[in-house]
Formats: structure tokens, C-alpha cells, sequence
């Protein structure tokens, strides 16, 4: 807080005038004695160059207030309440950097007062990527919600309460905490179960003017999104058959043979849960950017990316020969171009992808894509920087 408050005193004509009608002297002294008294308020945040990040408090220095609106030159309000006492109101969101303020009071005898201040701007602005993105439409029943910050987030718990889920049906899941496979903070929403068929989702983050913390800067906007999960569609690849099932509201309706990564060593494929990421199409593969050498360097069709170290589900029709006999790739899972345009063509981003069977080389970390399907619900609740904290709970839409 600045030091010091803003007092204002706004002087203010009481009603029938002590002047009109010749009431001569006696009248004069009468509406003199039944003028109110000056209405005056403080503000904690004042001046051109007030701390943003805090919520705004007015006080009123006698009397109740009845209304106060505090807006800004883009005829944004802060939302706030008056306290029991009907002495103070206090926003319920923080002042965002380099905003100009006007503040309006009314106490309950139909008095008013105004206000204003300027926050100073921002020293660093965090921003983030959100996933599913607006163009997304439609996903899959794994898909999570998440949260990628451009800068370190230290108030995770802050942040996070202004973060929320609102579904069609009261889905229940919680937020998670973990690093993402650039090394960013990321935090994602994961429902307790995978998503029905059907759902709606809407995703609000309250995040202007919330403090980052050290080295992170402050948020100068509010971000949403709002998706809807699709068919209950999952790619279920068993590395010992070489064969990838595919199910459909329950029911399996394709068998497809496979040959996935070669067991031992870094060409083995990921194994566990994992999320359909990307549908990329076409796509240059070159073995060099993820440290296999020169092992290739191609154009590789109806590419749909797993994890962001590689994997993908795609067409290899050089290695046709091994589809449903045998494990041989780079840790992609190969099939033939006609099975993998049909899959490409069915599939959407979100849907599961399990990966079954020996010789894999483990499960991926959770950020190299969306690994939290791989937690029991009990273990990505603990990921909650509100885990354990008076009154937390998993959040329901």
C-alpha cells in the first residue's frame, strides 16, 4: 500500500433551500441546523502511480455506504461487497496494472462521493497457453485442460483460485501442478474419471492483475475457453500382439496390425495412458532432432502426435513387412497408409491412447504431453497447490 490514503470530502447542497421565500431569518437558521454533514471516504490506493495487485478498499469516514462502483476507462467494473458494518467495501478482485480508476460511493442518506487513481504498469507480464484453444471445438474424452505459463508462477496457490471449471453435468476433477516439457509451470484440470460423451465445458481464469510472484510478473488479462467432449473413442495398442484395437462408445470396432517402437533401448515406445495431442498430417521426421542420429529424415503422412518427445501413430509403409509380426520402429506406431488415413480421419485430439505389453521403455513423464491419467485420482489431487488447504475441494462445474 502507497503511504497514506485519499480523503476526499464532497460538500453537498441539502435539499429546500434556506433562501427562497421570505422565511427571513428564522427560516435561514432552520435549514441551516438540518444540513447533513460532508460525505467523505478514503481510498487505499491513490495517486497516479498506485500498486497494482491488491484489491481496493474504500472506507467511509461516517455513516453506512449504500453503493459503491469502482470502474475503469474501458467501462470494466470491479465486483466487491460492503461489509457488515456498512463501513467499508472491498473488491473482490485485485487493481490490474496501468489502469485508470474512478471510484463512486453513496451512503444510505443518498450522499455521494468520487474518486479516482492510476496503477502503475506492470514491471513483467505473464501470459499463458491454454489448451483445448477456442478452434479446438471438439475432443476426446481424455483431453485435459491445460495451462502453460511464459513465466515461473511461485504463487501457485493464488493463482489457482482464480482458475475454474464449469461443466454441463458437475464433472468433478481438480488442478495439478508440475513442470511441462519445456521446463515452463503448467498447471492442468483433470476430471476424476474420463469425460462423458456430451459434455460441455467452460474454462474462466480470473488471472487479471494476479500476482505471479518473483520472477514471474503480474497477469494484465483474463483468459477463457470453451470446448465439448465427443465420442467416447479409444487406441488401444498391445505391443505384444502388434495390434492396435479400437473401441468406440465401449465397443470395439477395429483391429489394426502395428509395428511399434523396438524394445531396448531409446527406439522403444512409450507405454501407459497417454492423450492424442495433435493431428499434424504431413510431416518431415528427421531422427536428429530427438537424438536418434541419423537413423531417418522423411516425409511421413497422417501424422497424430503422443508425446511431445516424438511419438506418434502414423503411416509406414516401408515398414509393412512387420505390421502385426513385430516391433521395429523408432517408437512411433506404424501402420499401413489405408489404416492410418482411416485413422487419421476418424480420430480426434483428446482421445486415449494406451499403450500395453512388454518392451516398452516406460511411462513418459507426465509433462512430455498429458501423462496425469498415469496418477491414481488421489495422487493428482495432491498436485493441487490448494491440496490440504481450509476448505479446498476438488472443483466441480
Amino acid at each position: 500500500m502507497l503511504a497514506g490514503t485519499a480523503l476526499m470530502a464532497v460538500a453537498l447542497t441539502a435539499c429546500g433551500g434556506g433562501s427562497g421565500g421570505g422565511g427571513g431569518a428564522g427560516a435561514s437558521g432552520t435549514a441551516d441546523a438540518k444540513k447533513k454533514p460532508d460525505m467523505a471516504i478514503s481510498v487505499n490506493l491513490t495517486g497516479d502511480q498506485a500498486k497494482p495487485g491488491e484489491p481496493v478498499k474504500v472506507t467511509l469516514t461516517e455513516g453506512k455506504l449504500a453503493l459503491v462502483k469502482v470502474s475503469d476507462g474501458k467501462g470494466g467494473e470491479l465486483p466487491g461487497k460492503i461489509a457488515d458494518d456498512g463501513k467499508t467495501w472491498t473488491s473482490e478482485r485485485n487493481a490490474s496494472p496501468g489502469t485508470d480508476y474512478k471510484v463512486e460511493a453513496q451512503n444510505t442518506d443518498s450522499q455521494s462521493a468520487n474518486a479516482q487513481f492510476k496503477t502503475a504498469a506492470a514491471d513483467k507480464v505473464n501470459k499463458v497457453t491454454i489448451n483445448p484453444g477456442k478452434a479446438n471445438g471438439v475432443v476426446g474424452i481424455a483431453q485435459p485442460v491445460s495451462i502453460v505459463f511464459d513465466n515461473p508462477v511461485k504463487n501457485k496457490a493464488e493463482v489457482e483460485k482464480h482458475l475454474k471449471v464449469t461443466t454441463s453435468n458437475n464433472t468433478e476433477g481438480s488442478w495439478g501442478w508440475f513442470k511441462d516439457y519445456t521446463g515452463n509451470d503448467r498447471v492442468d484440470w483433470r476430471p476424476k474419471e474420463y469425460w462423458k460423451s456430451g459434455t460441455d465445458v467452460k474454462v474462466e481464469m480470473s488471472l487479471n492483475g494476479v500476482d505471479s510472484g518473483q520472477g514471474g510478473g503480474m497477469f494484465v488479462k483474463d483468459y477463457n475457453t470453451e470446448f465439448k467432449i465427443g465420442k467416447d473413442r479409444r487406441l488401444q495398442v498391445n505391443l505384444d500382439t502388434h495390434k492396435m484395437t479400437v473401441t468406440e462408445d465401449g465397443q470395439a470396432v477395429k483391429t489394426i496390425p502395428v509395428s511399434a517402437g523396438t524394445p531396448g533401448g531409446q527406439k522403444a515406445s512409450w507405454s501407459g495412458k497417454m492423450v492424442l495431442m495433435t493431428k499434424e498430417g504431413t510431416i518431415r521426421m528427421d531422427s536428429q532432432t530427438v537424438g536418434l542420429g541419423d537413423s531417418y529424415d522423411k516425409m511421413v503422412d497422417y501424422s497424430m502426435r503422443v508425446t511431445w518427445s516424438g511419438m506418434y501413430i502414423h503411416a509406414a509403409p516401408w515398414n509393412s513387412g512387420n505390421f502385426g509380426r513385430a516391433n521395429t520402429s523408432s517408437g512411433c506406431v506404424g501402420m499401413s497408409d489405408s489404416d492410418a488415413k482411416a485413422l487419421f480421419g476418424e480420430a480426434q485430439v483428446g482421445d486415449l491412447v494406451e499403450v500395453t505389453g512388454d518392451g516398452s521403455k516406460g511411462k513418459a513423464d507426465i509433462g512430455n504431453g498429458y501423462g496425469e491419467w498415469n496418477l491414481s485420482w488421489e495422487e493428482w489431487k495432491a498436485k493441487s497447490a490448494l491440496a490440504g488447504a481450509a476448505g479446498a475441494t476438488p472443483q466441480n462445474g
